[in-house]
């Protein structure tokens, strides 16, 4: 065959194939396809999102705990100071 005519018969083969594609793609059948599969990534992004509120809860928690602990140090040092300037001043006072 003479170079021509192939590249006749494939871009005839190229042109039946496309129309062939797209009768495909839009029929009844790709669309609920289509529909099924855009179903079941909702539902993919409607888990992801529960792990995701999930997590956030429990990293807010572990938050508030550990702000809770951490001001809870606060309050035990200085109550540890005030005592300790009570027992100076104490001491001192009793040395005079």
């Amino acid at each position: 065959m003479e170079r021509g005519t192939k590249n006749f018969l494939w871009a005839g083969l190229g042109f039946l194939i496309g129309t062939v594609g797209l009768k495909a793609a839009t029929s009844e059948t790709a669309k609920k396809g289509y529909v099924h599969a855009m179903a079941q990534g909702m539902k993919a992004k409607a888990g992801y999102n529960d792990v995701v509120e999930q997590a956030k809860a429990e990293f807010d928690d572990m938050k508030a705990e550990a702000e809770f602990i951490a001001v809870s140090d606060k309050d035990v040092e200085a109550a540890e100071k005030a005592t300790k300037t009570t027992r100076t001043a104490r001491a001192t006072k009793a040395t005079k």
